[in-house]
């Protein structure tokens, strides 16, 4: 089941373009979808939310939630 996530700080399509290749490189979550602001993701294993959050907050984005 896929999950939408709010980050805060995206403006830009390039913006979306890390946010994406970030998440796309963790095996724990299948990206759906990614446009400012939100992620639509589905978190494949335990700790998977918390790695996203990892990812996006080292891409200078806040995930919120």
């Amino acid at each position: 089941m896929s999950e939408h996530i709010k980050i805060e700080g995206m403006g830009c399509d390039h913006c979306v373009a890390s946010v994406k290749k970030a998440l796309g490189e963790l095996d724990c979550l299948k990206v759906i979808q990614v446009v400012i602001g939100d992620a639509e993701v589905e978190f494949l294993k335990e700790g998977a939310r918390e790695q996203a959050k990892a990812a996006i907050e080292d891409c200078g984005f806040d995930m919120v939630g």
